[in-house]
């Protein structure tokens, strides 16, 4: 009779969400604070891997026909340490309810189709500021300028975009971030804006932006957000968060 209890017990154990190994109940808020730790960890892991992916196809696209870099080695470092800084105040945020109702496993699988469906869309938007560079402002013969352009754009997607993957719900409408990341985000979208106009601007190799860049950049910002809350809810449906 002692085997077979035993068993239930190891059974038990098996089946369950939680196993207090405490006689606590404030062990569960422990653990609700594990799941969020790990929410925000794949968060991050979610954003740099889908970024980097999308950025992988826009420099390939851009080597094969501009005469020039499409961005200059310094200013590619830039641009990964304002990205970077970006993402410190990840750990600061929430994560949505509905992500704490059971245990959340390791999925590389579910990953790396996030980084194949999200990653290229970065790419359409990318391909869209080359465009806009070289046959709006005839950027042909002046790489200081489609550089700056390209840098300006791939800052404020990326940055702006993290608040559309960090939550399965609309963002800004049905989900806030914490108010460090929304603080570190406008922090970093204002450096990128104010660089072309700032003392750095020599040594960083960028130049001033026509008016007409800002109004079409913007209605880049609307449409890539858009895009990606349709492809995410649509991934989140298939393959889940």
């Amino acid at each position: 009779m002692s085997n077979i209890r035993g068993t239930a017990v190891d059974i038990a154990k098996e089946s369950a969400d939680i196993i207090l190994l405490e006689k606590n109940l404030a062990i569960l808020n422990d653990g609700l604070e594990g799941r969020r730790v790990f929410g925000n960890i794949v968060k991050y892991i979610k954003m740099g891997a889908s970024s980097n992916f999308g950025n992988m196809f826009s420099v390939l696209g851009a080597s094969i026909f501009l005469p020039f870099l499409p961005m200059a080695p310094l200013q590619v470092l830039a641009n990964n340490l304002l990205y970077d800084f970006s993402q410190t105040t990840i750990p600061t945020d929430s994560v949505d309810q509905e992500y704490l109702t059971h245990p959340r496993k390791w999925e590389i699988g579910n990953i790396m189709r996030f980084m194949l469906f999200i990653g290229p869309i970065s790419s359409i938007f990318d391909y869209a500021t080359y465009f806009t560079m070289l046959f709006v402002f005839d950027a042909w013969t002046n790489a200081a300028l489609f550089q700056t352009g390209w840098f300006v754009e791939s800052i404020l997607t990326q940055t702006l975009i993290i608040h559309v993957i960090r939550t399965a719900r609309k963002p800004f409408i049905e989900s806030w971030a914490s108010p460090p990341l929304i603080i570190s985000t406008i922090i970093i979208c204002a450096i990128a804006i104010a660089l072309p106009y700032s003392p750095l601007a020599g040594p960083l190799g960028f130049q001033p932006l026509p008016v007409l860049y800002w109004p079409i950049i913007a209605s880049f910002l609307v449409a890539y957000a858009v895009l990606t809350t349709i492809v995410k809810t649509w991934f989140i449906r298939r393959w889940g968060m």
